[in-house]
């Protein structure tokens, strides 16, 4: 009797890889994840890509924005998914203040990141001023994305979560950011609220692939977060669209699981194990009677 041989298991994802994807005008799917069951859940989709987002401080962790996320907090997160993680691209967020004070700071929190975390990539924000810091890193062994547009990290200094590159200046400034990070050795371009046809022209020039996040569909890829695709959170974003209402899904459950409890119905004889019978008898005859009234 023969057998069919077992599926062999696809490879996994790399930096070069999704180079040659824009190439080849495969498009690139990308998206957060921030522990091993929902790696494992977007894997199994097909996601090329899976970002460990410091926006795990928004969606995660309660706080209003990236900024309080902390290196442990995203290796915890990063090792998570890495664990759960076989063919994806693993990248991690470099978390505010982990790579803007040294050289040598980024140097170190990047390697953690991939070393203790497991992640295969870093990503940190920023064009030009970073570019140094790009450079280094790849020139170490550790591959980056690239971050511009908003980048959520200097959200004070944009005075909130708004576009960029709307006016002539702007838009060379993120032409010029994007071709500094191209230079300095990042495989691949997170493009975040930039016009799309700035994001169109961006893509065109660049020989490395951008992945935009309300950027329009002119990029190579596309990245989105879990929680706004699912309907987890209480705001979804101009950019998203949701593709399920897991969160009213999960509310509804969870109600059906009190009122039962309350009612007397959970659990039922399918939850419950038993003695045998003999088992009981043996039990209450060795244990001590409880005294009337005690």
């Amino acid at each position: 009797m023969s057998t069919l041989p077992a599926e062999r298991p696809r490879a996994r994802v790399t930096t070069t890889g999704l180079v040659a994807m824009k190439a080849a005008g495969d498009p690139i799917v990308m998206i957060t994840a921030y522990d091993a069951s929902a790696a494992r859940l977007v894997e199994a989709a097909g996601v090329d890509v899976i970002l460990i987002g410091d926006s795990l401080g928004m969606t995660v962790l309660g706080h209003g924005s990236t900024l309080p996320v902390t290196m442990d907090d995203m290796l915890a997160a990063t090792a998570a998914v890495a664990r759960a993680s076989e063919r994806a691209l693993v990248v991690a967020d470099m978390p505010f203040m982990s790579y803007q004070v040294s050289i040598e700071e980024a140097l170190r929190n990047a390697g953690r990141l991939l070393a203790e975390g497991g992640a295969q990539a870093v990503k940190l924000e920023g064009g030009v001023v970073v570019a140094e810091t790009v450079a280094l890193l790849t020139d170490a062994g550790i591959p980056v994305m690239g971050h511009v547009g908003l980048t959520p990290q200097s959200v004070n200094i944009f005075g909130g979560y708004k576009l960029q590159g709307r006016d002539t200046d702007s838009a060379i400034g993120l032409v010029e950011d994007c071709l500094a990070l191209e230079a300095a050795g990042a495989f691949a371009i997170v493009l975040e609220l930039v016009p799309a046809e700035l994001a169109e022209l961006i893509s065109e020039e660049l020989t490395i692939p951008t992945i935009g996040i309300g950027a329009g569909a002119g990029c190579d890829g596309q990245v989105q977060v879990y929680h706004d695709l699912l309907g987890l959170g209480t705001f979804t974003p101009k950019h998203a669209k949701r593709y399920a209402e897991v969160g009213q899904a999960i509310t509804a459950a969870v109600a059906e699981y009190v009122s039962d409890t309350r009612a007397g119905e959970f659990p039922g004889e399918a939850q419950v194990s038993h003695l045998d019978p003999e088992v009981v008898a043996a039990l209450e005859a060795a244990l001590p009677l409880t005294d009337e009234g005690a």
